[in-house]
């Protein structure tokens, strides 16, 4: 499908503007900033049993109730602020959730304090590498993401399936799954880094 016939995108982003905005300027541009990796990780664990339009229409109202991702701010959220982020309306108020994003952010202040780059520990699974999907095919994990859920899992984060896992990477591009006809794909969009 095309804008006005001019740009072919992945089907996925064909039919609603936020998700053709999302597509063309973030899916499958390579992210190195631990805390931009830490907050996708986050957000993609509140799109578990939903679709990511949701997730994303959301993002801005996500930032502002849990302090622009700043996993030391996260890291302290008490039982107070369980509860009232349970009362906004602007995110998903899944208390499951909430609870593994606090946790999640423990665990990443965890890593840092013994020197841990969250960042390294995320590229290191493709020793720093993007992996090149064959641009046919759409696939829900892979071999790899269900190695990196394990790893994850054993840190303690929570909502970290393959598949949530899977759908990680291919939002933070280390793996670039854009359709071989996607302008995206065929531009280099996926070599920029964030």
């Amino acid at each position: 499908m095309t804008d006005k016939g001019l740009i072919t995108r992945c089907s996925w982003a064909e039919d609603d503007p936020l998700m053709q905005t999302y597509h063309d300027t973030e899916w499958a541009i390579p992210i190195r900033d631990s805390r931009l990796l830490w907050e996708t990780l986050m957000l993609e664990g509140f799109q578990a049993g939903l679709a990511w339009i949701i997730v994303l229409r959301k993002r801005e109202s996500f930032r502002k109730a849990f302090d622009n991702f700043d996993p030391a701010k996260v890291a302290s959220y008490g039982e107070s602020d369980i509860l009232r982020l349970m009362a906004d309306a602007g995110i998903i108020r899944a208390r499951a959730k909430i609870e593994a994003t606090i946790r999640g952010a423990q665990i990443y202040c965890e890593m840092e304090s013994r020197g841990e780059s969250f960042s390294e520990f995320c590229w290191s699974f493709t020793d720093g590498n993007v992996i090149e999907g064959d641009g046919q095919s759409w696939i829900a994990s892979s071999p790899l993401s269900e190695h990196i859920s394990k790893e994850l899992k054993k840190k303690g984060f929570k909502f970290v399936g393959p598949t949530i896992v899977y759908a990680w990477m291919q939002a933070v591009g280390i793996v670039n799954d854009h359709a071989a006809t996607c302008f995206c794909r065929s531009k280099g969009n996926h070599n920029g880094l964030r």
